[in-house]
């Protein structure tokens, strides 16, 4: 049996949630649109350019949140999965999924979107498993913050380390599989015996092919 791990905005999804999320807020009136949605944008394309700064990013996107409870946020999140997240499933991510579930592997969702999005979204594609961005609570209330390390990047390679120490009897490097849309994703693609580009960003098509990864797409 392998792990399969998959990253998740844009590579499961046809659209990034986190960034979604952002526009879902002010669709909500719960952020003021106009400069909200600004910020939202130079966020994502400062993710894009592998020049985000996740931590801020993280704060920004979470602070509308402060002070809800998790009841509150959780009828947030029913209504978002419905509204936001349906449109963008897959039907073939879905079939990639089954594929290693009938083959008895291991599934782990990674995404460096923040825990309040990814969590209903890993329930939605039936993960056991899933990492995600850490979200700061106290007392029972959202903070607005983030909380750990973010999991992108060079982050996601540390996450999963500690993951593997508290599933020891999960497949080894050599015999691990993820799947990403983007170079952000490369300290982890090199980690792994099995990397696959998705529908991938320019800078990780041209790595994956002069490295002579596996490339494929989930949308066509």
């Amino acid at each position: 049996m392998a792990l399969a791990i998959f990253d998740l905005d844009n590579t499961l999804l046809a659209g990034d949630s986190d960034h979604r999320w952002g526009e879902f807020l002010c669709e909500k009136g719960l952020a003021e649109a106009a400069d909200f949605r600004a910020r939202n944008d130079q966020f994502y394309a400062d993710y894009q350019a592998g020049t985000l700064d996740m931590r801020a990013y993280l704060d920004f996107v979470l602070a509308p949140l402060a002070g809800k409870t998790r009841a509150e946020v959780r009828a947030l999140q029913r209504q978002f999965i419905a509204d936001c997240i349906e449109p963008m499933l897959l039907d073939k991510a879905f079939d990639l999924l089954n594929e290693h579930r009938v083959a008895g592997d291991t599934l782990l969702m990674m995404t460096a979107t923040h825990a309040v999005v990814a969590e209903p979204v890993a329930a939605r594609l039936g993960f056991q498993y899933w990492l995600g961005s850490g979200v700061a609570l106290s007392a029972g209330r959202y903070t607005g913050r983030a909380e750990g390390t973010p999991c992108f990047q060079e982050g996601k390679v540390t996450q999963l380390a500690q993951w593997r120490l508290e599933h020891p009897e999960a497949a080894p490097p050599e015999h691990t599989w993820f799947y990403s849309d983007s170079h952000n994703d490369l300290p982890l693609l090199m980690n792994v015996g099995h990397p696959v580009a998705v529908d991938p960003d320019p800078t990780l098509r041209a790595h994956a092919e002069s490295a002579g990864w596996a490339v494929m797409s989930l949308r066509g």
